[in-house]
């Protein structure tokens, strides 16, 4: 995907979210973010020289892991030779906010039932990255977020890496370069761009050999 359509699509969302908010009343957060929405304001900015800043925030992820070995955790591609080094793009990091019960991991012919929210890295206009997917409403949390059936064959390369070493109940924070994700192209619907470092928080709820019933569940049952 060009760079252009993406900056396009988010300036689309922005002029809504401007919509949304002048009317406020009051200063605050809603005239901070008011601030932004001149027409004048430089869009080639918010996702300039995207492809180093990508790869700087992603060779930052090595100390995140030195400095804190008992939370983070780095696997490389499941795709690829455990046998030799590799460059430091064919493996992904992952952070462990929540530590599930379960003892096994899904195989890669399973399907795995989960939350998740898909975003990039952080921006101008997007301090905690902008959200591309997933079945979380608002803030992610276990108590209301929704879930989604998903075969591991068809995710992308990094996301299905850190699923295979999960166990139910497990919420990690997971880094995948574009590499093991969406690329030099960014992805077919044109909301992520080519050279993307995508973050996706995944809860493993459960998993089954594909085309096996899974037990129901709801979020709101835990």
């Amino acid at each position: 995907m060009k760079l252009k359509t993406f900056q396009r699509r988010l300036k689309e969302g922005a002029i809504w979210l401007c919509a949304i908010l002048s009317p406020l009343p009051w200063g605050g957060v809603g005239g901070g973010l008011l601030s932004s929405c001149s027409e004048s304001e430089d869009d080639e900015g918010e996702f300039a020289n995207w492809q180093q800043r990508n790869e700087q925030f992603f060779a930052s992820l090595e100390d995140s892991l030195k400095a804190h070995p008992t939370v983070w955790l780095k696997y490389k591609s499941f795709t690829l030779d455990e046998g030799s080094e590799g460059k430091s793009t064919d493996y992904i990091y992952a952070k462990v906010v929540e530590t599930g019960g379960g003892l096994d991991s899904p195989m890669y012919t399973d399907s795995v039932r989960v939350s998740y929210q898909g975003r990039l890295i952080p921006s101008a206009t997007f301090p905690e990255g902008y959200v591309f997917d997933g079945t979380v409403y608002g803030k992610y949390s276990s108590a209301t977020n929704a879930s989604v059936r998903q075969n591991l064959t068809v995710n992308i390369d990094g996301y299905t890496t850190a699923l295979l070493h999960m166990h139910r109940g497990d919420h990690w924070r997971i880094y995948i370069p574009s590499d093991l994700g969406y690329g030099d192209k960014g992805n077919d619907s044109g909301t992520i761009p080519g050279h993307s470092v995508v973050v996706f928080d995944v809860t493993l709820i459960d998993f089954s050999p594909a085309g096996e019933p899974m037990p129901a569940w709801s979020s709101r049952r835990r």
